[in-house]
């Protein structure tokens, strides 16, 4: 458990300040959050941050291969990942 003395933001609050300072919908920054747990669980919890390009792909190959997802479902995943810098 975090320290109480702790105030840096965690990964998902960052990923919500920055849907929010980019004006995005509420349904859009909550997809967004959705993708960074989705990533984070399908690598065993690591934290996004210090996964790769590589592992970026074998996530989205993964949606594509096992959940058959669209090609706009992939490319809303991978600007969730992508665009937190």
């Amino acid at each position: 458990m975090p320290d109480a003395t702790d105030q840096s933001p965690t990964l998902l609050d960052q990923v919500r300040q920055t849907c929010q300072r980019r004006q995005y919908s509420y349904h859009m920054e909550k997809a967004y959050v959705r993708w960074a747990e989705r990533f984070a669980c399908f690598h065993d919890t690591a934290h996004p941050r210090r996964l790769n390009e590589d592992d970026i792909r074998a996530f989205l190959g993964h949606l594509a291969s096992e959940h058959n997802v669209a090609a706009s479902t992939q490319n809303q995943a991978l600007n969730a990942l992508t665009e937190q810098t």
